[in-house]
């Protein structure tokens, strides 16, 4: 009976055991907080913008590594999220809209938190990291470990009630929102055809409320993601935590106290507001997103409108703009509970933290507002990447958004799985000076060869900008004939094209492709584009 004992004792020992070291060993694993911010392009602090008011990205950016030189796969937010999430280029998504589902075109593509969750890893996330529109209800349901957060009422602020088309918390506009919402609701329509038909009578641009940060539905994630975060460290598992937030997309919303960190007269007019010399007009839109805005449809009439972009008076330039960096103060805010809630957990010693924005945003350039270009104003974008075994740095490297998915999982000490479209970067982290690849590529569809209003249709679209921009020079071609990369190259198919030089010209005023002083470059970067497309048929 007592050798019976022993030898239970002593196999009890050895499984409490091995399970104590296996708990160790998840435990040793870096966290991961994944923080994605809406159209946030990189004026910043720690990207050298004076003006602006970040100290919290700042403070990450002196942790980690900040890539000066990064861009987006395609300007708008489903294609570039569909293609971060998984490190594969739109063209091989085959999300180039707001309205395909990922998982439609490819039902086995692997995403970075479902490939986390397969290394022991519970992913969890709130907030807005996929575009909801390009995935299922539950926010692409193989990504994540437990089901995707919703925003719990019990975060929002008492006594302002939740936004009002979950943007808005002016009485005015909360009122009208209301008005119109029964009115459509009276007349049988389903409750999200009646919130589309309330916006289209009440959706302002910009909204300067004296209200708490969680009035706002970003600032009751925050405070939400704050408690998951406390819930996670409890637990004997690394966790791949994804927060999202919305601002600075439009509606330019924010609490009064964003808004008085900044005076509107000294908000920065972009001082080329023309079409480029020698343009190609496939590579302009007529700003739709903008318009679909209730105060914006009066102010068009003030002046002949140009056949691109938007013209707006001044004042209400000044007002996006101002609107626009309140908004990025009060996303720094809520970035920064993230890092005091990490910092005061103990987790920071052990946590990866990457941030980014989806993709840049035109503030009138080119007369352009929003994004849907291959401009460097709409594909250069934020990349910070904080890893507690890699010394802070900055780097002027060229790097691309399809390079997070490798790059986490070097870090994290995982396999890098092998049909991933981007390169780790953690070589660039530890030597900023290095270069890992000569170029990042963009994309950008058209539905004619002409400029363009609709955002969101592009699924049937018969025209695609592919861009190449390394260190100097950004170089683009605009394909018809439905042409994707993942057919073979036929030039017949070209229509225009497009070559910057960014050490003469930074505000691309000058379309230099066809100038005989740029022939060797334009060959160049056109073989380099060839090749590119070669690369894509393999796949």
């Amino acid at each position: 009976m007592k050798i019976i004992y022993r030898i239970f004792c002593l196999t009890s020992i050895t499984f409490i055991a091995a399970n104590f070291s296996f708990a160790q060993e998840q435990k040793k694993k870096p966290n991961v907080l994944f923080i994605a911010i809406d159209d946030l392009k990189p004026i910043l602090g720690c990207y050298g913008d004076k003006q602006i008011k970040t100290p919290n990205i700042d403070r990450l950016a002196k942790m980690g590594t900040v890539f000066l030189s990064n861009y987006c796969q395609q300007a708008v937010c489903g294609p570039t999220r569909a293609s971060i999430m998984t490190g594969m280029r739109p063209d091989y998504t085959k999300i180039w809209d707001l309205k395909t589902k990922m998982r439609d075109k490819n039902p086995d593509i692997v995403s970075i938190p479902q490939y986390f969750a397969s290394k022991g890893y519970s992913s969890q996330g709130i907030g807005k990291v996929y575009d909801p529109r390009c995935v299922d209800k539950e926010l692409d349901k193989p990504s994540w470990s437990v089901p995707y957060y919703k925003t719990a009422k019990k975060y929002y602020a008492p006594g302002y009630g939740e936004p009002a088309l979950e943007r808005y918390q002016m009485k005015s506009t909360k009122d009208t929102v209301e008005k119109y919402l029964q009115e459509a609701l009276a007349k049988g329509m389903k409750k999200a055809d009646a919130n589309e038909y309330a916006g289209t009578k009440a959706k302002p641009t910009t909204e300067c409320v004296d209200v708490p940060d969680n009035a706002y539905n970003d600032g009751a994630n925050a405070l939400q993601a704050k408690d998951i975060l406390i819930d996670l460290s409890k637990k004997n598992e690394p966790f791949f935590f994804a927060v999202g937030f919305a601002k600075p997309h439009l509606p330019f919303v924010s609490p009064k106290k964003y808004w008085d960190l900044y005076n509107r007269e000294e908000m920065p007019l972009a001082p080329f507001q023309e079409k480029t010399a020698n343009a190609v007009e496939a590579a302009y839109h007529n700003a739709g997103e903008i318009r679909g805005y209730t105060d914006i449809p009066s102010l068009t009439s003030f002046k002949d409108q140009k056949n691109y972009g938007i013209t707006l008076p001044v004042d209400k330039q000044k007002e996006l703009i101002h609107g626009y960096y309140a908004a990025v103060s009060y996303t720094d805010a809520n970035v920064g509970i993230l890092l005091n809630t990490l910092d005061s957990l103990g987790l920071t010693s052990n946590t990866i933290i990457v941030l980014w924005g989806d993709h840049g945003w035109h503030l009138g350039d080119h007369n352009l507002w929003c994004k849907h270009t291959n401009f460097e104003q709409a594909t250069r974008t934020p990349l910070i990447i904080s890893s507690p075994k890699v010394k802070s740095s900055k780097t002027n490297s060229t790097t691309e958004f399809v390079d997070i998915f490798p790059t986490l999982c070097d870090l994290a000490g995982l396999e890098i799985p092998t049909n991933l479209a981007g390169k780790s970067l953690v070589s660039l982290m530890k030597k900023p000076t290095s270069v890992v690849k000569e170029y990042a590529v963009s994309q950008y569809p058209r539905s004619n060869g002409g400029t363009e209003t609709d955002r969101s249709g592009y699924a049937d679209s018969k025209v695609m900008g592919y861009s190449i921009r390394n260190q100097q020079y950004r170089f683009t071609l605009w394909m018809g004939n439905n042409y994707r990369s993942s057919q073979p190259f036929n030039k017949d198919y070209i229509i225009g094209t497009e070559l910057y030089d960014y050490k003469n010209d930074p505000l691309e005023k000058v379309n230099v492709a066809k100038e005989t002083k740029y022939t060797k470059v334009s060959k160049k970067m056109y073989q380099q584009i060839i090749d590119f497309f070669k690369s894509q048929q393999k796949q």
